[in-house]
């Protein structure tokens, strides 16, 4: 029966367990022994899907460029998805405005429980104002000097140098599309058979995914044990941010599907679940790529052609989820303070928010530090950030599951757009199992 249901309702099993275990855990005082033989396995799953991220990014990306019949065709995708990229994220965080300026969290939050976080996170606070300050004081032209690496394999070391690796794969996919055939089919059948033995390690690593999303949740819920009031504190924020992020997820993406694909919601969200629970559990959209991959072309009918290029772009630029809790935390730790905002300051954050988010590294946290960068630039104290660091992982966790919606949604436009969307609208192609 285990071995016959489907990979997503194995990680939901995972998941209640992982609950279950863990209130036990708080419950009969076993929190130590949860992190100390527990929460590694966690660990250890969350490695495994990092170790494979990569090599999948690269040999995906070199595959899929190197398919394409010309040059033409390669930059006509990219506009497109950049555009939709880009596109997507100006709602995320405009909506995200909308939406914590009509509610107002901030105006109910107690004056005592600021100074108390202010306290708790202050060593934390300095350390993500240091990363900042060094991020402002560089060249505006910093970020495309980053793209570029000075070293491939130096950067391929390093997870949160995803679009270094992703310039390089494209620079050796469109070299491979210049050169005759005759020159590069070595090449290319070496690309297919490392592709196929990626796919094969991706495989393996899921029938752990059950156990470490376990591991996960159970460690998760042990750790954030003392901190119920703080959740009570900041409930009516919390509320504001999973709203937006709801509504992105069940209102803007159908949305996109309806008016430029095909595809009903309902059956883009069975395909698609597998992903989105491994992005809930692991916080890291990069983690989950390999998952998100499976799901796009084996349930939806992407091509591989087209997925291969979308899906690891998205993972670095496509951050909507992001975005969109970037914008309501700013403007709710102004609220807090006092801090008036006008019109042009809510612009400097859509601007902002936007381009940050095309920088922030698909890793669990990776967005506290742009949220830095979105504070300092309409003068919000960046002492405010206390207020929110202590929510911030299980909200960390639903803005994953926004991003990798966002990427999934992206590349099932893009691939309509260019004729390359085999869905089947009754029957779904091949069932995402392990």
């Amino acid at each position: 029966m285990w071995k016959r249901m489907p990979l997503y309702v194995k990680i939901l099993v995972g998941m209640l367990f992982g609950m279950i275990a863990g209130l036990l855990a708080v419950y009969f005082n076993l929190g130590e022994f949860t992190n100390d033989w527990i929460k590694p396995w966690g660990s250890i799953f969350l490695n495994l899907l990092k170790l494979i991220a990569v090599p999948l990014i690269f040999v995906s990306l070199v595959k899929g460029i190197s398919s394409l019949s010309n040059i033409s065709k390669l930059s006509r995708i990219g506009i497109k998805t950049i555009s939709l990229y880009v596109i997507s994220t100006v709602i995320a965080v405009s909506f995200g405005l909308l939406l914590v300026n009509t509610i107002q969290p901030g105006n109910t939050f107690p004056d005592h429980k600021k100074i108390e976080l202010q306290e708790k996170y202050n060593a934390t606070i300095d350390l993500k104002k240091d990363q900042a300050s060094e991020l402002k004081e560089e060249s505006p032209l910093k970020f495309l000097v980053d793209v570029v690496p000075s070293n491939f394999f130096k950067a391929a070391t390093d997870n949160s140098k995803m679009l270094q690796i992703i310039f390089f794969a494209i620079l050796f996919g469109v070299a491979m599309v210049i050169l005759e055939e005759k020159k590069v089919k070595v090449v290319r059948d070496f690309f297919e058979g490392i592709d196929a033995i990626i796919l094969k390690i991706i495989d393996i690593i899921m029938l752990f995914a059950p156990y470490g999303v376990f591991a996960l949740i159970a460690g998760l819920i042990v750790d954030f044990s003392g901190d119920i009031d703080l959740f009570a504190a900041l409930g009516l924020y919390a509320i504001t941010v999973v709203l937006g992020l709801l509504v992105m997820i069940f209102i803007i993406y159908p949305l996109f599907l309806k008016f430029f694909t095909p595809v009903k919601y309902t059956n883009f969200y069975k395909s698609i679940s597998p992903a989105q629970l491994l992005a809930f559990s692991t916080s890291s959209s990069a983690a989950t790529l390999p998952v998100t991959m499976e799901c796009v072309e084996n349930e939806l009918g992407v091509s591989n052609e087209v997925a291969s290029f979308v899906l690891p772009v998205g993972v670095t630029i496509n951050m909507d989820g992001t975005s969109c809790y970037q914008a309501i935390a700013a403007v709710f730790i102004a609220q807090v303070f006092g801090v008036d905002l006008d019109i042009y300051d809510q612009l400097i954050i859509v601007v902002t928010a936007t381009l940050a988010s095309i920088g922030t590294p698909g890793v669990p946290g990776g967005s506290i530090v742009m949220l830095i960068i979105v504070l300092t630039s309409v003068g919000i104290p960046i002492e405010g950030l206390a207020l929110i660091l202590g929510i911030d992982r299980p909200l960390d966790m639903l803005r994953t599951v926004v991003n990798v919606t966002g990427d999934a949604t992206v590349s099932t436009i893009v691939a309509q757009t260019e004729g390359q969307l085999n869905y089947q609208p009754t029957v779904i192609t091949k069932k995402v199992e392990i």
